[in-house]
């Protein structure tokens, strides 16, 4: 891909977005960051030069917004979606209706590749609205725009990440530790790996009209990834195991507080099932190695961020 073209990147100023800005930056691109709030995307401008990385409005939700945020790039890249819904950001709207904008107006445009992100998980039979969403969209991807990209990552990690430094948070404020799905597998996979994927796809190097399930090298179940936590912090936490039934009877107070939720009803249904590359995608060869990339194993990069949830923070870190 000619290093001049450029790159529209939806929801790029989150976790996974500031990674795959950067390297797209260093590789010498120019990068379009479309975000609903713009006045809270500044931080992404220092990751290229002068007038390299540049934020613009828009809402998924909206057509005419997205038309505008694609008119004129080579590349486009989704990464929008939600773990919750709250107001007029609804599941269907985002992952669905959303993804059908964006491909509808990369395929009007001209877009030579289209890159999307998605779940593990996401299954048009799924209990969860979550996962539901997700598979429509895929659907709604590939309908308009047939050689789009799908990316199907696990549970991310790496600095900034929403699992282990929720557990970190949580471990610290609280004796217990309540496990919901504890027996569910999931499959870690670090944010860099990812974010090497998505450029990778974004530059024509994978096989188009296909999804991609992204894994890490541990396959490790919900209750043994809290203990992981716990390990890397130093703490002794009492875990808790619970059923689905009780963690349902649990997320409802939180879902009725004003600020984000702990977990919701929908979270419970996702925590209840497996989340890992299926064997499917590994015989058709549509995992991380079709990318060229050895998945990078959690213990080169936990250590590097959850001392900050030890009891004494930087001061109980070993120093080789």
């Amino acid at each position: 891909m000619d290093k001049s073209k450029l790159v529209t990147i939806f929801g790029g100023s989150g976790f996974v977005g500031t990674q795959i800005v950067q390297r797209l930056a260093r590789a010498g691109y120019r990068v379009r960051v479309a975000v609903r709030r713009p006045d809270l995307a500044g931080h992404v401008k220092p990751l290229g030069g002068v007038g390299q990385v540049m934020p613009i409005q828009a809402n998924v939700r909206n057509r005419d917004s997205v038309e505008r945020a694609i008119r004129g790039a080579d590349v486009v890249i989704n990464l929008v979606g939600i773990g919750f819904e709250s107001g007029k950001q609804r599941f269907r709207a985002v992952h669905t209706m959303g993804a059908r904008y964006i491909a509808e107006a990369s395929a009007a445009f001209g877009v030579q590749h289209l890159v999307h992100m998605s779940a593990l998980g996401a299954d048009a039979q799924s209990p969860s609205i979550y996962a539901r969403t997700k598979a429509l969209g895929e659907a709604e991807i590939l309908k308009a725009f047939p050689k789009a990209v799908i990316l199907r990552p696990s549970i991310i990690f790496g600095q900034g990440d929403g699992f282990f430094n929720l557990y970190g948070r949580l471990a610290r404020l609280f004796p217990v530790l309540p496990v919901i799905g504890a027996r569910s597998r999931f499959q870690p996979i670090y944010v860099g790996d990812v974010a090497d994927a998505f450029v990778a796809a974004a530059e024509g190097k994978v096989e188009g009209g296909r999804i991609y399930e992204l894994g890490g090298p541990e396959t490790l179940t919900h209750r043994d990834l809290v203990a992981r936590v716990l390990h890397e912090t130093h703490r002794s936490n009492l875990l808790l195991s619970l059923p689905a039934a009780v963690g349902k009877l649990m997320a409802i107070p939180f879902m009725a507080l004003p600020w984000p939720p702990l977990v919701t009803l929908d979270q419970v249904e996702l925590l209840g099932a497996d989340n890992v590359v299926s064997p499917a995608a590994s015989t058709e060869g549509r995992t991380i190695a079709a990318f060229g990339i050895e998945p990078t194993g959690m213990a080169a990069i936990l250590h590097t961020y959850m001392w900050r949830f030890m009891k004494n923070g930087q001061f109980d870190r070993k120093i080789a």
